[in-house]
């Protein structure tokens, strides 16, 4: 009886998904609907062969790259890209689509954000990095970008691989997604080619997954002595912390001035989009003092920086931090 209701349960939710992606334009496994330029790409590798990520890819709407391919040069080359990190419960869609505990959340399925980040990042490359492992379904550890526990909670160190793992990674998934001009391999050579024409790439984390974008902050210095490494990080223009949040009991916000250092002199456009539901929970204090260091320290050593609170008069829901993701 037990093995029957919970065949009938994982029907149930299944249905419930195939209306909700229905709703969206999306769709799970047994239905015909498929969402244009969307591409799921798993175990792809990064620099080497014990690290691996499933990553989701959208291309640009036909239309709109020639909207956008008008207003800027680099627009016209096609090769602007954005990766994200999510947060937990976040996976693709027909697996929370079976999680009871994920379904509530179907909104925020990896498939939902990408398509977000379509309208937000217009003529881009949209890639979503999912974690290399999830906890209960639940909880997602970025283990290949950080040292991390069962929780996804970081240990957090100035070389672990971080920046030269995404480097590869993305390298790897335009390969297999046979997108024209990719990133050439990793050579470890003293002096590397050039990267494609107009290649740019944006980083933005949530939640979670802002623990990615810490750990790059922390190699920054390290990596900048490696010179393939130095021209990847050329390339970035902007990134995106996105309430960042997980279960350790500090480094929530990078607060060492001599990695923010390496931030702020690196030139790239800091955006920090947090809400009262991490910044203002009492019984996670450090958050908000961390984040108001992480400000105040940038905000001093002149990096190009920008932040909003959202949300500021409305109670700290979680509802609202997953919908920092549609506000920033």
């Amino acid at each position: 009886m037990g093995s029957i209701r919970s065949v009938v349960a994982c029907l149930s939710l299944a249905a419930i998904a195939r209306k909700m992606n229905a709703a969206a334009g999306l769709c799970v496994p047994g239905t015909s609907a498929a969402v244009p330029g969307l591409l799921r790409l798993t175990s792809v590798p990064g620099y080497d062969q014990n690290r691996v990520n499933d990553v989701l890819l959208l291309r640009p709407a036909t239309e709109t790259q020639r909207r956008c391919d008008s207003e800027t040069e680099n627009l016209q080359n096609g090769n602007n890209h954005v990766v994200f990190f999510p947060g937990d419960i976040q996976n693709f869609q027909q697996e929370m689509a079976l999680q009871p505990d994920a379904v509530p959340w179907l909104s925020w399925s990896l498939e939902r954000v990408a398509l977000t980040l379509g309208h937000r990042f217009p003529g881009c490359h949209i890639w979503i990095v999912r974690a290399s492992h999830m906890y209960l379904h639940k909880f997602s550890c970025y283990q290949n970008f950080v040292e991390s526990n069962l929780f996804g909670a970081p240990e957090h160190s100035p070389d672990y691989g971080a920046i030269r793992h995404l480097r590869a990674l993305l390298g790897h998934g335009m390969q297999r997604a046979g997108l024209p001009n990719p990133l050439p391999p990793l050579s470890g050579t003293a002096t590397p080619g050039p990267l494609p024409a107009g290649f740019t790439l944006t980083i933005v984390g949530f939640s979670k997954g802002c623990v990615v974008l810490n750990q790059i902050v922390y190699e920054l210095a390290g990596a900048r002595a490696d010179p393939e490494l130095r021209l990847f990080l050329d390339s970035v223009s902007d990134i995106y912390w996105l309430d960042g949040g997980h279960p350790g009991g500090s480094e929530t916000w990078v607060t060492d001035k001599c990695a923010l250092d390496e931030l702020a002199s690196s030139g790239v456009a800091v955006h920090a989009h947090v809400t009262p539901y991490e910044v203002r929970d009492p019984m996670r204090a450090w958050v908000g003092r961390e984040h108001q260091l992480f400000i105040k320290t940038l905000e001093d050593l002149g990096a190009c920086l920008s932040q909003k609170l959202h949300f500021e008069e409305e109670p700290a829901s979680i509802e609202n931090h997953f919908r920092v993701i549609l506000e920033f």
